[in-house]
């Protein structure tokens, strides 16, 4: 079995390669083929794995965090190449992330299609593991997909790579098509995938009916009413309102989710704590990266690379890329004053002590040389100490897994759903999960809550974990507008200083240098030159792609 599991590993890191020159290219040089590799249930276990990690790391590293909190002003980085563009709306067709965001994502999609073709063929596994391991790779594909279609704002659809690899030159498909897609291998998904898995850190179906109520609400700003059909696609971005068809089924999915096994960490700090982070009560998704030296036997691409690029001083961190990746002024005066628990936990302030380093100071660090940490506020999750201090993290690997989705972030999906299209909303199951997520961070609850109070609360509690950018975005399919003044108010890139009279601690310094104004083009992304070069149709107008029959009804799923 360890040839396998070994084997396995190697074609990842072998596609993860070959994604670099063509997201569609793949190289086996060794003589095993999916159809001997899958020949037992534990061959199956196996094979999925590497959807788990990495196939998504070209993704995970920079450019998950560039877009989910750079592009929405979580995080200035006025010297960063990978980071600023995004911030400042300027990036172009050469942009640094952009091909290598698109073949991640396109890894996972081609490498999942793999897996379920190769399933399908095999003899030997169990049919209860066959479909648990297609079920697997087909939440996988349908996660990444709505990834792709959220940032690019459409799609290529397929379901087979090696007849994809001789029509690579074709059109996209529609960015709602793309979501239904997403729906549908989720939702086959929730089906199928067992209630519990043998293995921590695996996806259950109850992890996709958490994802199900995030791709739900972006389909309900997408279309106008009821189940999509291709007629149904919302032209007016400033209509006001979402599908209730998709709302609802955002909370029946939100209501599912929070069936399962799942439970808020009592205390919120501990979630981005190498102790008690890595599949813990609260994770629904994980990308489960390997711990130790990834120069070592474990090899590159399974290791989680966060921490080197926010690690801002050798006190904190064995890689120290971050010294210019700061949070923003725009989220640090966002804040509530009294909500400690969750700034403490995000973002590095002057004058605050950091046990999670040992007692560690900004304000004390001589590594900062004459700046001591007062200007700008550096960014803690995802940085956990050097290898010295904790025995565990390297220069390019924390040994943490990345969190892809979080209980309370589904509390909250409950939340937006059940308030739909109402002004506000006193709904008792609403206020009850809203409510257990300020509780948990030392916050009052509130008996009435409206779209302002979710936008704090999803901003707030999922900051730095790359999913601010797409809230933002699912708010301009129904309310471009009021986004668009939103987004081009924040005070972009500026610079900020500590200043103990101002309610945030932080006093404005300096306009931010390069920002651009943003327009409607900017809620999605440019392809890459290397992409459209490939092919040369990808950015013309998108077209339909025809589905088949719903494998797994509604009913089925919610009854």
């Amino acid at each position: 079995m360890k040839s396998k599991i070994f084997f396995t590993s190697a074609l990842a890191g072998l596609l993860m390669l070959s994604s670099c020159s063509d997201f569609l290219e793949q190289t086996n040089t060794t003589q095993a083929n999916g159809s001997t590799f899958y020949d037992s249930d534990a061959a199956v276990d196996a094979g999925v794995y590497p959807l788990y990690n990495y196939c998504w790391n070209n993704f995970n590293n920079k450019f998950s965090w560039a877009v989910g909190d750079g592009r929405s002003n979580n995080i200035t980085a006025q010297y960063s190449d990978y980071v600023k563009f995004y911030c400042n709306f300027t990036e172009t067709s050469l942009t640094e992330g952009l091909e290598e965001a698109w073949g991640a994502l396109y890894l996972v999609v081609s490498s999942s299609n793999n897996v379920i073709n190769d399933i399908a063929r095999s003899e030997g596994p169990s049919e209860q593991a066959k479909l648990r391991g297609t079920a697997e790779a087909r939440f996988m594909r349908g996660v990444a997909y709505w990834y792709i279609g959220s940032i690019w704002g459409r799609a290529i659809l397929y379901t087979d790579t090696k007849v994809q690899q001789k029509n690579a030159i074709c059109p996209a498909h529609r960015q709602t098509d793309v979501m239904e897609f997403a729906i549908r291998d989720l939702e086959f998904a929730a089906a199928h995938l067992p209630k519990a898995q043998s293995q921590a850190g695996r996806v259950t179906c109850y992890s996709a009916y958490g994802l199900l109520s995030r791709v739900y609400l972006s389909m309900a700003g997408l279309t106008t009413d009821g189940e999509y059909d291709g007629t149904n696609i919302a032209t007016d971005y400033n209509r006001g309102t979402r599908n209730p068809y998709y709302l609802d089924l955002a909370k029946k999915a939100a209501l599912k989710c929070i069936e399962g096994p799942y439970s808020l960490m009592p205390e919120y700090g501990d979630l981005f704590e190498l102790a008690t982070q890595n599949n813990n009560s609260e994770s629904v998704f994980q990308l489960q990266f390997m711990q130790g030296d990834p120069q070592g036997a474990m090899g590159f691409g399974c290791n989680n690379q966060m921490t080197a690029f926010f690690g801002w001083s050798t006190m904190v961190a064995d890689g120290n890329w971050g010294g210019s990746t700061f949070a923003s002024y725009d989220l640090v005066k966002t804040y509530d004053p009294k909500d400690r628990k969750r700034r403490h936990a995000t973002i590095c302030t002057f004058g605050e002590t950091y046990d999670k380093f040992g007692e560690y100071r900004v304000a004390d660090d001589p590594a900062l040389g004459d700046k001591t940490g007062r200007e700008q506020c550096n960014i803690i999750k995802h940085v956990y100490g050097t290898h010295a201090y904790n025995g565990q993290t390297y220069l390019h690997n924390s040994g943490a897994n990345a969190y892809m989705m979080r209980l309370a972030e589904v509390y909250l999906n409950l939340a937006e759903a059940v308030l739909g299209n109402n002004p506000n909303t006193t709904d008792e199951t609403a206020l009850t999960y809203y409510n257990a997520v300020r509780q948990r961070a030392g916050m009052e609850t509130k008996r009435v809550i409206n779209y302002d109070d979710i936008h704090y609360e999803r901003r707030i509690e999922l900051a730095m974990e790359g999913q601010y950018w797409y809230d933002l975005l699912r708010r301009s399919y129904y309310k471009r507008q009021e986004v668009l003044n939103f987004v081009n108010s924040q005070n972009r890139n500026c610079s900020y200083v500590w200043d103990e009279t101002e309610p945030c601690q932080y006093a404005f310094k300096e306009e931010g240098k390069g920002v651009s104004t943003a327009t409607e083009a900017r809620f999605t992304f440019p392809f890459s030159d290397v992409d459209q070069t490939r092919n040369p149709q990808l950015s013309g107008e998108p077209v339909a792609y025809g589905f088949g029959d719903r494998e797994v009804s509604i009913a089925e799923l919610y009854n």
